[in-house]
């Protein structure tokens, strides 16, 4: 912004100079009357002289506008200056006359956000910087670092989970390791989240740590890449005689439809005849990818979803050529949102498939988002988004066709037997 500021205030610069020549040449004139030179010369008039003065005035500022409406790409400047003339009075206010110290960031970003808070939207916001780069890396299903997931537990950092064709993987990290020491510090003083940031900020690509497996200690060099982000994970489970596909899609990232296809196609080669779909408190993601993986199932032609803006309907259909005829059962909670409840709906509507569980989030709007010039994102409600048969899920979430509460034995002792939830689902699929 201050170097679109800067580069207005030259161009104005310029037309100062231009209207200054043309005095100083009308000066010259006046003068050579006086002293009678020039005498052919046509000389002007008082009346004229203003004239041309005024007229380049206008030029001046009209050049100036045109400018100004260019480097601001197309937007009124003028009306841009008036509209926020207020803030704008506020924010010199404060920030030339108030005693303490101010953070102006800060302040920017206060103002921004009750901006949004205005419109009374839950789902237009602002997120600031860091929060967007956290955001974006969850999305976008990769990020720079060694591809674990760590706890912390009795003051010990032990490596959860390792993901698949990592960093970590290669180097020969696994799964319950306890981390001593990372670049010869104490890990467990450091604590997960300060660890975190170490190894993905560390400006070497090489992280070293010192592990403890099996009562014996092990030293392990990894190097830093780009990492994606597991957002699918997938089995067979046997079913009264008969193989079941069960697919659980954490996020629905930009990277969990290739990573679908992949499972989906494991699973039949291993001759599944039923498929569960698990988005139990998945909260969403993006639309492109639920529709991308949708479109795997889906016969072509069929609806996916439709959308309602300006009192006018949109459909949006298979265009694929892929499609499954095997029965399909898609797991929900009331934690199930937005691209979760897309699927669950198509599968109950246009697939006429099974969805278990309870009653789901109920967001029926789509979200856009805008990156804006320092790295800090907002995002703001474009439209709403309505089920294959046109029903309108906001508020009322998408209801199963057939409603399991989770068991108490679940809650106790969260192992697949006492899953009823998806014990119904795998009955289903399987009859």
């Amino acid at each position: 912004m201050n170097r679109k500021i800067k580069e207005s205030q030259r161009i104005i610069k310029e037309e100062k100079e231009k209207i200054k020549e043309e005095k100083k040449k009308i000066r010259e004139k006046r003068f050579n009357k006086i002293i009678g030179k020039n005498k052919k010369e046509e000389l002007y008039t008082t009346k004229e002289m203003i004239k041309m003065v005024l007229i380049s005035l206008c030029i001046g500022i009209f050049i100036s506008f045109v400018a100004m409406t260019i480097i601001f790409k197309g937007k009124n400047f003028i009306k841009l200056s008036f509209e926020l003339s207020k803030f704008i009075e506020t924010y010199e206010t404060i920030t030339k006359n108030y005693y303490g110290e101010l953070d102006k960031n800060k302040l920017i970003d206060n103002a921004i956000y009750g901006m949004l808070a205005g419109i009374d939207d839950n789902y237009t916001s602002y997120t600031n910087t860091q929060l967007t780069e956290e955001f974006n890396d969850t999305v976008n299903g990769t990020y720079e670092g060694i591809g674990c997931s760590i706890k912390e537990d009795d003051d010990k950092i032990i490596v959860v989970e390792v993901f698949k064709d990592s960093p970590s993987e290669k180097a020969g990290l696994k799964s319950n390791d306890i981390i001593l020491k990372v670049d010869n510090q104490d890990a467990s003083a450091m604590g997960v989240t300060k660890l975190s940031n170490y190894i993905r900020t560390k400006e070497s690509n090489t992280i070293e740590l010192m592990i403890r497996r099996n009562d014996a200690e092990k030293k392990i060099i990894i190097t830093r890449d780009v990492v994606e982000l597991p957002s699918v994970t997938s089995k067979v489970i046997e079913q009264n005689d008969k193989k079941i596909g069960y697919i659980q899609i954490s996020l629905f990232s930009a990277v969990a439809n290739k990573q679908f296809k992949e499972h989906i196609t494991k699973l039949e080669q291993d001759n599944i005849e039923g498929l569960v779909i698990d988005v139990r408190d998945n909260n969403g993601g993006y639309l492109t990818t639920v529709v991308d993986i949708v479109s795997e199932l889906l016969p072509k032609g069929a609806i996916v979803y439709k959308t309602s803006k300006d009192n006018k309907i949109t459909e949006y259909k298979d265009k694929t050529q892929e499609a499954r005829t095997y029965p399909i059962a898609v797991l929900v909670n009331s934690a199930s949102a937005s691209a979760s409840e897309i699927l669950a709906a198509s599968i109950k509507e246009s697939y006429k498939g099974y969805v278990v569980g309870t009653k789901t989030f109920g967001k029926g709007t789509v979200q856009q988002v805008k990156t804006l010039s320092d790295g800090s994102m907002i995002k703001y409600t474009i439209e709403n988004w309505l089920s294959p048969d046109g029903n309108w899920i906001d508020g009322n979430g998408v209801t199963p066709t057939h409603t399991e509460e989770l068991s108490k034995e679940y809650l106790k002792d969260p192992i697949e037997k006492n899953d009823n939830q998806l014990q119904k689902a795998l009955l289903l699929v399987s009859n």
